[in-house]
């Protein structure tokens, strides 16, 4: 935003003020005895894409790129140097068949490999690796001898360990390193030490502290980052993913499950949309699959929702009907769905329940939640819908579906699907919004006029974008005063994400994103802030706050909600003042006992609409905790110009 755009909105927002305080009376009423709707549990969640770099490269902590070479490339991410070839027969994986010969018969120049990671490899000084491979050596040659190194960003070695390879069968091979220094941008290198020749395939480095130190798991600062969210939901594997830009492209789970090694990888299609942000060698390991959501979801207290393809390619990519599944060959699809939900919730006996066992819990995953189909719109969509909707109310009427209001917020394909998700009856409906500042503002009320007998809302994907699309005090703001609309309506709207979650600093496709990392550290935009006094502040009901009569939707730049929390006996007042003027604001309390009453303020708040976080600087805007009395059953509180306010008053 430029520096005469930000004057003009300042102005703007203070010929509002200006014009507020001279028409209307500033206090709040609230009524503590007028217990509302109730607050979901799953209210306020988090959204799960690959793009970015969000799972490999990120989320999923792996640290080699391509470790089963069989990216289209094979030796994408990998520089070979000295004899070594790709090989498919007799495979160790028969999913992921390829594998690297490398021979050696002592040439000064060596024969192995380096792998660059994801934009480097993240080392950090004094944990531990587990370094592994797969590996045999012709029949009857000698066993051959590996040197396994981490080299710097200086092309100076700072680890080294060593393997020794024997027999013709394919057998795993571990070691730990334990490297001395801490490194933002390695690379791993492995080197024939002995002459003869090896194959190796799946060559893996993982650090041994991931998240709740799981194997196969996640990064721990990216994952603790989401728990700290305190989310009620947790929106997996995508939106655009899943579509795919064909059927073969399109996000198969079945395809996540089972050992990880024999896992296909599918080519991302963040790798190709953008062709002003092409990133040639972005695939989806599938590392990060299913089960690893399912367990993360447990892990950080999240209701697990999973979103599968309907039998539809992304109709922004592709408008080739033979890339749709015809209606009347839609079971396998359909099949997946039922399956999901066996995988998920079935006895360690069944199918596909043994299978979840197998990998480790044999106890269900108690899934409630489900999606099918992400943004299409038109006739295509609903009419396959409508077969999965039958089918899973046929075997597990228990489980809540949700179908999808397409890409926009409103328009032509929004008022056509609406009245299609009514008529097929589905639970929740997933509404988009990507939109500017003034937009947001604008919708805190949207719901108040929504259809109170029709399905659910599932605000399933939104941002402020901004004129440069970043994440800046003014978004988080903007989203901030949005979001009272979501808990005013509380029932209405039973859950909602922000989109997306991630973006690796130097490997992004898309933003604003919620929090961005590099390999070793990550930076909690202002926008996650919001989200995360949201999750932590929800309350378990409604309570009406009203100025003059009417809900604070914008009068005197003012967007407020307020709950009761049951559990902790407190009122829950959460305040967004665009507005560049202070606001003194009376309370008029019904249903608190004359007093004061002790509580906290939560305070976000930036004289600079610009403010960000950054890596270098984290901490520019974050929240700012302190403690109050508040005078019942009138009182007063002092609103601070450009800020978002959460009071949390003991009853």
């Amino acid at each position: 935003m430029t520096k005469s755009m930000k004057k003009a909105i300042a102005l703007c927002l203070f010929s509002m003020g200006v014009v507020g305080l001279m028409a209307q009376s500033n206090e709040f009423k609230i009524d503590v005895q007028k217990t509302g709707a109730p607050i979901q549990s799953t209210m306020y969640g988090i959204f799960f894409e690959d793009i970015n770099y969000g799972a490999d490269g990120g989320l999923y902590a792996e640290l080699v790129k391509n470790r089963s070479f069989e990216f289209e490339n094979p030796f994408g991410g990998w520089t070979p140097f000295g004899n070594v070839s790709v090989q498919t027969q007799k495979p160790c994986f028969d999913r992921n068949p390829h594998y690297v010969r490398l021979s050696y018969e002592k040439e000064l120049t060596g024969t192995g490999l380096d792998n660059e990671g994801f934009n480097g490899i993240g080392i950090r000084e004094g944990e531990k690796y587990d370094f592994s491979l797969y590996a045999r050596t012709r029949s009857g040659d000698a066993p051959v001898k590996l040197r396994i190194n981490l080299v710097d960003s200086r092309n100076d070695l700072y680890e080294q360990k060593e393997i020794e390879v024997s027999g013709k069968e394919w057998k795993k091979y571990t070691v730990v390193l334990t490297p001395g220094a801490t490194e933002a941008r390695s690379r791993l290198r492995i080197t024939m030490v002995t002459k003869g020749i090896v194959d190796l395939e799946h060559i893996s480095l993982f650090p041994q502290k991931t998240f709740n130190n799981r194997p196969n798991g996640m990064r721990a600062d990216l994952a603790q980052a989401l728990k700290e969210l305190k989310p009620g939901v947790f929106r997996f594997p995508g939106g655009c993913i899943v579509e795919g830009t064909n059927k073969a492209t399109r996000y198969q789970w079945k395809n996540t499950v089972g050992p990880v090694e024999n896992r296909p990888i599918n080519i991302n299609r963040w790798n190709y949309t953008f062709s002003h942000k092409k990133f040639p060698d972005y695939y989806q390991s599938c590392g990060l699959g299913f089960f690893e959501y399912f367990l993360l979801s447990e892990d950080i207290g999240a209701e697990p929702l999973p979103v599968l393809n309907c039998g539809l390619s992304c109709q922004y990519e592709n408008q080739d009907p033979n890339e749709n599944c015809p209606v009347d060959k839609l079971q396998p699809y359909i099949d997946d769905a039922l399956d999901l939900i066996e995988f998920a919730n079935g006895s360690a006996t069944s199918e596909w329940g043994k299978i979840r066992a197998d990998m480790g819990h044999p106890a269900p995953f108690n899934l409630k939640l489900i999606a099918i189909g992400n943004e299409q719109w038109g006739p295509l969509y609903p009419e396959r819908l409508e077969l999965f909707v039958k089918a899973i109310r046929a075997k597990y009427p228990e489980i809540k579906i949700i179908g999808s209001s397409g890409p926009q917020s409103e328009g032509e394909d929004f008022d056509y699907l609406w009245p299609e998700m009514r008529r097929l009856k589905v639970d929740l409906v997933d509404e988009h919004f990507y939109r500017s500042p003034e937009w947001f503002l604008n919708g805190a009320k949207r719901y108040d006029s929504y259809d109170r007998q029709g399905p659910k809302v599932f605000a399933g994907e939104y941002a402020c974008h901004s004129v440069n699309r970043e994440n800046s005090f003014l978004t988080a703001l903007c989203e901030a005063a949005f979001m009272t609309g979501f808990e005013r309506n509380a029932d209405v709207v039973c859950l909602c994400t922000y989109a997306p979650l991630f973006a690796h600093v130097d490997a992004w496709q898309w933003r604003p994103d919620l929090i961005w990392f590099d390999n070793l550290s990550l930076v909690k935009t202002p926008n996650y802030y919001v989200q995360q006094l949201y999750g932590h502040n929800a309350g378990t009901n409604v309570v009406p706050l009203t100025m003059q009569g009417e809900p604070v939707t914008g009068q005197l730049d003012l967007y407020a909600t307020a709950a009761v929390d049951k559990h902790s006996d407190e009122l829950i007042i959460k305040v967004a003042n665009t507005g560049i003027r202070n606001k003194r604001i009376k309370l008029n309390l019904n249903g608190l006992s004359a007093g004061k009453h002790k509580g906290t303020l939560t305070l976000l708040h930036s004289s600079d609409l610009e403010a960000k976080n950054t890596l270098c600087n984290p901490s520019t805007v974050v929240p700012l905790v302190s403690d109050i009395e508040v005078e019942a059953p009138q009182g007063e509180v002092n609103l601070r110009p450009l800020s978002f306010s959460v009071y949390r008053i003991k009853l």
